[in-house]
């Protein structure tokens, strides 16, 4: 019988004992284990690009998540609206298109007015009485000129007045059969929004162009929250992962809308990825600081559960899923508020693919 062997210095064979209690992944590939963590070999994380980030715990602002959406900024953009119902009638450049620009005062369209049959038969009536009164009216102004002599020159003086009236009214009233409204452009920009053809129909106070400065654009968000527009540090604007840009905060409304405070920011930079009416999810950044960890957004997925998790690199090959609760930092970082601590190595990048391992 063998004597009993002893560990070296140094080691103890309950860690051992401890290994043995863990799951164990079968065979080199990329697997889900019994306890929920992920085996991933060192080949698949190279080809998955995974990278990973150890935590700081830092004071970082609060922040209030609003709905808003991209409008116009009344001072470089404006609306091109029908006076009168009409019909559209194209100007010698054209009606303008989509994304061409145009100046201000530039004729964008015509509006043909519509007027019934019955209308047109009153003014063409009308314009015979008045040029029948004209020939009237000038036969005696000839009559009174031949007797200048022995007729008072007031006389000839209103007979002349009546002739030059006469006149006028038959030519206003000659434009107005032929008059077309036309449409100017309010502002210089870019057509944003346009909704006619020639031909088409319209009635009045319709919207039919909408004209923007890419360069000047602006945001507004319902707010339900009176006290946040005094607080606000900063905002940001995010309309998917990886498209966020940068808000400046202008002021807030006193009249409510939709039980809501409106809130107005100006887009200080990256509008090219942003059109008008576009919903936007508008980050508000408070005065006030908690403390958190600042993750990438992509770092935080959701389980089975539609719960919130980071995956926590435990060994070299091995990941842990770890429950947490987040608020937005800013269109590209959360803050987690719990559920890791300081240096810990979490998962910044290919995270939604690890999430995937079954």
């Amino acid at each position: 019988m063998l004597p009993a062997a002893s560990a070296h210095e140094g080691h103890d064979h309950g860690d051992e004992k401890l290994k043995e209690l863990l799951p164990v992944a079968r065979g080199n590939t990329p697997q889900r284990l019994a306890d929920g963590s992920v085996f991933l070999p060192k080949t698949t994380q190279r080809q998955l690009a995974l990278r990973t980030q150890l935590t700081n715990v830092e004071e970082l602002p609060t922040t209030v998540e609003l709905v808003g959406k991209v409008v116009l900024d009344p001072g470089t953009g404006g609306r091109v609206q029908a006076m009168i119902g009409g019909r559209i009638e194209a100007p010698p450049g054209g009606i303008p298109v989509l994304g061409q620009s145009v100046r201000k005062g530039e004729v964008l369209a015509l509006v043909h007015p519509a007027v019934s049959p019955l209308e047109v038969g009153t003014q063409t009536a009308q314009a015979a009485d008045l040029r029948a009164n004209l020939r009237v009216a000038e036969k005696r102004l000839a009559r009174l000129q031949e007797l200048e002599a022995t007729v008072a020159r007031k006389e000839i003086d209103a007979a002349e007045a009546e002739v030059q009236s006469l006149r006028e009214r038959i030519g206003v009233l000659g434009r107005s059969l032929k008059h077309h409204d036309e449409l100017r452009a309010p502002v210089s920009g870019v057509v944003a929004a346009a909704s006619l053809v020639a031909g088409q129909v319209v009635e009045a106070r319709e919207i039919l162009f909408e004209i923007i400065d890419p360069e000047n654009l602006r945001v507004e968000a319902l707010s339900y929250e009176p006290k946040l527009a005094a607080d606000i540090a900063g905002a940001y604007g995010t309309s998917g992962p990886g498209e966020h840009v940068l808000l400046a905060f202008i002021g807030a409304g006193r009249s409510l809308r939709e039980q809501a405070i409106p809130l107005h920011f100006r887009v200080e930079g990256g509008t090219a990825t942003l059109a008008l009416h576009q919903p936007l999810k508008v980050i508000a950044q408070s005065r006030s600081h908690s403390k958190g960890v600042p993750l990438p957004a992509e770092a935080v997925v959701k389980n089975a559960g539609n719960q919130e998790i980071v995956w926590v690199k435990t060994t070299a090959e091995r990941f842990s899923p770890r429950p947490v609760r987040t608020q937005p930092l800013d269109g590209a970082r959360v803050s987690v508020l719990s559920g890791i601590a300081a240096g810990e190595r979490v998962v910044i990048k290919a995270a939604a693919l690890l999430n995937q391992v079954r």
